[in-house]
């Protein structure tokens, strides 16, 4: 492509692809989503998903083309068990995983669940290993040698997780990781930002330096906490990690986790890296886990908001009415609301619209606004819409249209 940030479906800047600016970046081959709704996403406090709307959301996220799904943790009930286990043999292109401790018995509950892979976590940094988990360092070795030997040796893709590794001295988290590579299994290393408490900097210097160490491939889970999970992620892929852990609608422990939609339409728009998803789901997807988790997104979302693509500013209804005619919208929008399945932009009558706003409307209307008093109209419309602390509905618009009508 000549100019990869600019296509029928976005239109970025360019600056992401000036040869000073790609030089930085040690982007891997390929890089593979691998989803966590299902698990983290349904630790968010007070979250619960049914076993028939797990099953529907993994349906979901295998029609958009996510490559792993992460289906849940066998140990948390039989309900998450079952659950998982259905997942599992549903035939879905994507791979599925589950959650699991450093402990054979939740080996052995995952291998009943036939699952492809599964995530196995240890906690990596001295204080949480002796305050939260009251054990001897060596306890966190120990067990997780054993235990990802074990998964390994009964054919599961083993990913060796380090809970709180960014708060971790880095000699210590080293030792553990380089013990589990020489002595136990892992087929990838997740580096965990368990409380999102580092910055893309911190980020890209981690995944760097594990780089340099290790020819094992590089996950990420990146919390929310300081709302950097997406810039951290992308941070971390800039460096080279390979495999990307997402929520839908960044919803997770706490503030949350990586937002699916956000971050792997900045991975394909913003840096050229071809995901091969369908990203006309995202929209939907994002709907049907709004509509199981309860957790309503807001208007100005990115990607999925229901207002990213809503007008009430009269200059930019003036741009609109221009560009509309040219059918050139990606010169005011940075990506075609086709691109994410959403409907297209809707202009909003409100304190904020200018003569541009009346007239666009009454066009759409099919009303010659010769025929209406503009400004009187744009006046009430104004007034209407500060009594009522929102935008004007058509009808209250028409009931305004008919008080000025020109004789």
């Amino acid at each position: 492509m000549d100019k990869p940030w600019l296509s029928d479906k976005w239109w970025v800047s360019p600056l992401n692809f000036v040869g000073e600016v790609r030089s930085q970046l040690k982007l891997p081959q390929k890089v593979s989503i691998h989803d966590i709704t299902l698990r983290d996403g349904e630790q968010q406090a007070g979250l619960t998903f049914k076993k028939e709307e797990k099953i529907e959301i993994a349906k979901m996220l295998d029609e958009v083309g996510v490559h792993r799904i992460e289906a849940g943790m066998p140990a948390v009930s039989n309900e998450d068990r079952e659950a998982i286990k259905a997942i599992a043999r549903m035939g879905l292109n994507a791979k599925v995983f589950c959650f699991a401790r450093c402990m054979k018995r939740d080996v052995d509950l995952a291998l009943e669940c036939d699952v492809d892979g599964i995530e196995m976590e240890i906690p990596s940094s001295e204080h949480l290993i002796k305050y939260a988990y009251d054990w001897p360092l060596e306890k966190a070795i120990d067990l997780s040698v054993e235990a990802t030997s074990y998964a390994a040796k009964h054919g599961l893709h083993v990913a060796f997780f380090t809970i709180d590794g960014t708060r971790a001295d880095l000699n210590w988290w080293f030792k553990i990781v380089s013990r589990v590579a020489d002595e136990g299994h892992m087929d990838s290393l997740v580096l965990v930002d368990t409380f999102g408490v580092c910055n893309p900097e911190a980020i890209r210097y981690l995944t760097r330096k594990v780089r340099q160490q290790f020819s094992t491939p590089i996950e990420v889970h990146l919390h929310n906490d300081f709302g950097l999970a997406v810039a951290n992620t992308l941070a971390a892929v800039s460096e080279g990690a390979e495999i990307i852990h997402t929520t839908v609608n960044g919803i997770g422990e706490r503030m949350g986790n990586a937002d699916l939609a956000e971050t792997v339409l900045a991975l394909e728009a913003l840096y050229g890296i071809k995901l091969n998803l369908d990203y006309g789901k995202l929209y939907e997807l994002s709907k049907l886990v709004e509509k199981f988790s309860g957790i309503k997104m807001p208007s100005h979302k990115p990607v999925v908001g229901d207002g990213a693509f809503k007008v009430e500013s009269g200059i930019i209804v003036g741009w609109w009415r221009n560009l509309e005619k040219q059918n050139k919208p990606l010169i005011m929008f940075p990506y075609h609301w086709s691109l994410v399945g959403q409907k297209g932009v809707e202009i909003l009558l409100g304190k904020k619209s200018g003569r541009d706003s009346i007239i666009y409307k009454l066009e759409k209307m099919g009303i010659d606004p010769t025929t209406i008093n503009v400004d009187k109209v744009l006046e009430e419309v104004k007034a209407e819409s500060i009594k009522r602390k929102s935008p004007v509905s058509d009808e209250v618009f028409k009931q305004i249209l008919e008080r000025n009508k020109l004789k």
